[in-house]
């Protein structure tokens, strides 16, 4: 698996080689800096720590100022780690461009859905109210009776009530490559990804081999068997 760090652009389209449209999103993918390797003997697992974007100096802790110029680096933005089973082959400050995803046609992506803030439980998760006629007073995007008797006189978890919604973590699985700009490190993929313009995304390759179906043999008749005799 490799992925790199990236930003979301924005969305367009593109036309095929058939003259059909197609909705892409345009990802500003990388370039990435390793800025610490782990390895299982030390830590445990392996790994790289994959660093993207500048930031200035007095916007960074002083920990993580400490984090960069330990290995020579500028503070940056963001810092995602990706587990590896080998990482024999890259070492700290080693750069990681968009061409890693040539060749592929798939991508899977995270990020973070728009926040939306509170909301009730009409448009949250589409209940259809109170009444609306006489004798409601006050209530008629209320969710109505949420709990129970004497006994158990609680609230169950999972109740379907208001609450904040979006600012989630979202992986979106398989999107389409449409076209790769190395000299950019812009990285197109069909379709739309979740969060808004200018948010963060992690974008990763997973190679599983695939699984082979062996064919159902059938089975031999057992004739050691007696059968009954039918009269």
């Amino acid at each position: 698996m490799m992925g790199l760090i990236g930003k979301k652009i924005g969305m367009t389209q593109i036309f095929n080689e058939e003259g059909k449209v197609i909705p892409v999103t345009v990802i500003k993918a990388g370039p990435c800096k390793v800025v610490q390797k782990k390895t299982k003997e030390k830590d445990g697992y392996n790994a790289i720590q994959l660093g993207f974007g500048q930031v200035k100096e007095k916007r960074a802790s002083k920990p993580d100022l400490g984090h960069f110029k330990k290995v020579g680096l500028q503070a940056m933005e963001i810092l995602k780690e990706l587990r590896l089973e080998d990482t024999s082959n890259f070492k700290e400050c080693d750069e990681i461009k968009v061409d890693v995803f040539e060749g592929l046609n798939f991508v899977n992506i995270q990020g973070f859905t728009k926040g939306k803030g509170f909301m009730g439980v009409m448009k949250r998760w589409g209940f259809a109210g109170m009444p609306a006629s006489h004798g409601t007073h006050k209530k008629h995007r209320h969710p109505g009776s949420i709990g129970q008797c004497t006994y158990p006189g609680r609230v169950f978890k999972g109740k379907k009530m208001g609450g904040k919604t979006g600012n989630e973590k979202i992986t979106v699985k398989k999107l389409s490559v449409a076209g790769i700009d190395l000299e950019k490190d812009i990285l197109l993929v069909k379709g739309s990804v979740p969060g808004s313009r200018g948010s963060a995304l992690f974008i990763f390759s997973e190679e599983r081999s695939p699984v082979k179906l062996q064919p159902t043999q059938p089975q031999a008749e057992d004739k050691s068997v007696s059968k009954p005799v039918e009269k």
